[in-house]
């Protein structure tokens, strides 16, 4: 009986060991995921490629606006940041950032300190379907 109970004890420890590793890993590896949706982000704008920036927005952003969709609104975005004077720039300046900037994660939400945020004054994600996508 005794045995037993030792065997029990011991792999519950392992159990709850495993699960707080596995959480630790969790938000530790959603750093380098908030590091990667944002880089996608950045990158598809200095290609005017809106089908890739969209694959990145959260649902409501992704939406058919007037007639136009989501592709076709984030490459006009695009084309509108590169055309003012310094747009590449600042978004080079932010795909250069992105890998020491500050990410901050809490609960189903994470931002990054990037130099010119990307969004409504800064760059914020949503955690939905086993991703980061950005949001307002």
């Amino acid at each position: 009986m005794r045995r037993a109970l030792l065997t029990l004890a011991g792999a519950a420890a392992l159990a709850l060991s495993f699960s707080a590793s596995a959480a630790s890993a969790d938000t530790v590896g959603s750093v380098p995921w908030v590091r990667t949706a944002a880089t996608k982000v950045i990158t598809a704008e200095l290609a005017r490629d809106g089908a890739t920036a969209c694959g990145v927005l959260n649902g409501p952003l992704t939406t058919t606006v007037e007639g136009k969709t989501c592709a076709q609104r984030w490459t006009a975005r695009a084309d509108r940041i590169l055309a003012k004077r310094g747009g590449a720039r600042h978004l080079r300046a932010d795909l250069a950032a992105v890998n020491t900037a500050a990410v901050t994660i809490s609960g189903l939400y994470a931002s990054i300190a990037l130099p010119y945020p990307l969004l409504g004054g800064q760059t914020r994600f949503y955690w939905t379907n086993m991703c980061w996508m950005l949001t307002s």
